[in-house]
């Protein structure tokens, strides 16, 4: 069955949810949370529960289509957990939990020793159902966005299709997606920051033959790697914009408990100031993690190892180098693997895209050490040097400073026999003069309006689609994004950078340019870029202006496009665009 036999539109009930959310005096907007991947979901059974009721939602969430055989089903849960990240108390997180209820058992792993997960592998072409069960605290809505899946609408995870606390829903779905690392998270309305900082984070892995017969690393070989940065209390639980996870903060706002006054970059700042902040900079943590712990040491052998390399982070952009100075060697990135490898020195990652990632060790002696660090840039935000704060907590570094991302150390002597292979996928590029308005791309502005983010001067509406972000179903298009300047903007006039996701879509880059007046800091990262291939994040600095082009096929339907800087996606940064008929 191809994905035209889909169940579609209009054939099952959904839920229509706008997560209410208050904003205001005494009210943080802030979530610490996590998600695990070693518990089993012994609450969802293989048929999704009814949901429960509640006199603001009176709908039914989606359920299964008989007609609709699923190659792999999976119930999945977002629930509280309890973990131990650091020695002394346990820090209280929020998960996602899987069972197999058909298929492969080598489908569904753990990401080992993670409160993150799981991970979800798949061959291109199969058939997938997830029977999703939200069991976080009273008041948050949740959905599950598939990161890089081309999917229906109504299997993406639009935030119209959030589901209240009790309710489940049904997601099936065909891969028609290549090779490549693609992940989940959530995304509800003005709730997405605050889950995903919490834990709500997997990775969902497709492969195909065509990456088969490359025979590249597997199996211990083949590392997964989630970079997040997280602050904590001296009791070891996570801290987000001021507040906590544990207890209902004033207000019974689920899962949240108000911190008052403490600091978060400016100790006089109030909460709702914080929260403004929040919105404006994006949270920066105080500890770098991998995979859900800080100090991470991947103790390798004299192998090649292939490091499946994520920007789970909220906002923190890194720009990726070995600590020896030998370069990086890219053979993926969002969307698929590269047609060949390329090398960089330094490579950049921001929030929401992946790096696949060729890691020779063979050569090496045992007892070496080295570190993938971040290396110092600048212009990604603050470029007039009038901001004094930002959400950060008060020991968190900056953005741009130099890091260590993780260290490896060559514990054991292997034999090695695989090599780089010179070609990888044959993609189907598009060319530039393919596009319907090659002479005139569709323009995404993005500026500041008072303290909040915007593209092409709209924050965000629930179902809107202008005319202006409707497109033709299999039509070719190029869309150009503008990091504008701001005139007379109290913070950040000149601009941040922002990592710009398209769902439903995979797209080129096929050109930048920035303004000469902020050239300085775009050439401390420009040379990162990894632009070949396909793509569905893309980061764009301030004054740049990054061209790309993409065909808008498979399915017609409504889906966003949004900043990843997920406090900018929260408070509005965000659009729908309409794939028409």
């Amino acid at each position: 069955m191809n994905k035209n036999d889909l169940p579609l539109k209009g054939s099952h009930q959904y839920p229509f949810t706008r997560r209410s959310f208050i904003r205001g005096s005494g009210i943080a907007s802030g979530l610490i949370l996590s998600s695990g991947i070693h518990s089993i979901l012994s609450s969802c059974s293989p048929q999704p529960s009814a949901p429960t009721k509640t006199p603001a939602q009176n709908t039914v969430a989606r359920t299964p289509n008989p007609k609709f055989i699923p190659d792999l089903e999976i119930n999945l849960q977002a629930a509280p957990k309890t973990v131990q990240i650091l020695a002394g108390q346990p820090t209280q997180v929020w998960s996602y939990a899987a069972s197999l209820v058909k298929g492969d058992p080598a489908s569904l792993t753990a990401i080992p020793d993670s409160y993150l997960g799981p991970i979800i592998r798949v061959l291109s072409g199969q058939r997938v159902r997830v029977n999703f069960q939200n069991n976080l605290p009273q008041g948050q809505s949740t959905i599950v966005h598939w990161h890089g899946l081309i999917l229906p609408e109504e299997m993406d995870g639009h935030p119209r299709f959030a589901i209240d606390p009790g309710q489940t829903y049904v997601y099936e779905f065909e891969v028609i997606n290549r090779a490549g690392m693609n992940w989940f998270h959530p995304h509800p309305d003005m709730l997405t920051g605050q889950q995903a900082y919490a834990g709500l984070a997997g990775l969902f892995i497709v492969t195909d033959p065509e990456e088969a017969a490359l025979k590249l690393p597997t199996g211990a070989y083949e590392v997964p790697i989630v970079l997040q940065d997280r602050t904590l209390d001296s009791n070891n639980q996570l801290l987000y914009l001021g507040s906590k996870i544990g207890m209902p903060r004033n207000g019974g706002m689920g899962g949240m408990e108000g911190m008052g006054g403490m600091s978060q970059g400016n100790s006089s700042q109030s909460s709702e100031g914080m929260d403004d902040m929040g919105g404006m900079m994006g949270f920066l943590g105080e500890k770098l993690f991998v995979n859900g712990k800080p100090d991470f040491t991947l103790a390798a052998a004299t192998r090649i190892y292939r490091l499946r390399i994520l920007n789970g982070s909220n906002a923190r952009i890194y720009k990726l180098a070995w600590s020896n100075g030998d370069p990086l060697t890219v053979i993926g990135t969002d969307g698929s693997l590269l047609s060949q490898p390329v090398t960089r020195k330094y490579v950049m990652l921001a929030p929401g895209e992946r790096l696949d990632v060729w890691a020779d060790f063979s050569k090496l002696k045992v007892g070496t050490q080295l570190a993938l660090n971040s290396l110092a840039f600048s212009g990604a935000k603050d470029v007039d040097g009038n901001n004094t704060g930002g959400m950060s907590s008060s020991n968190a570094p900056e953005l741009g400073a130099a890091m260590t991302l993780f260290n490896i150390k060559i514990a054991r002597t292997e034999t090695e026999t695989l090599q780089l292979p010179s070609k990888l996928a044959a993609l189907p590029l598009l060319r530039p003069e393919d596009a319907t308005n090659a002479a005139n791309p569709r323009p995404v502005e993005l500026s500041i309006q008072g303290m909040k983010w915007v593209m092409n001067g709209k924050p965000f509406e629930m179902n809107v689609a202008t005319p202006q972000e409707t497109v033709k179903l299999n039509s070719i298009e190029q869309w150009e994004i503008i990091n504008k300047l701001n005139p007379g903007a109290m913070m950040d006039a000149k601009g941040m950078a922002h990592p710009i996701h398209f769902h439903g879509v995979q797209f080129q880059v096929i050109s930048r340019q920035v303004l000469p007046e902020l050239a300085a800091g775009w050439k401390t990262v420009k040379d990162g870029y990894v632009d070949e291939g396909l793509k569905d994040t893309v980061m764009v600095m301030p004054g740049e202006r990054v061209k790309l082009l993409m065909k808008f096929e498979n399915y017609s339907g409504l889906f966003t496009y949004h900043c990843h800087n997920l406090e900018h996606e929260d408070a509005g940064m965000m659009r729908n665009y309409r794939v028409s008929i």
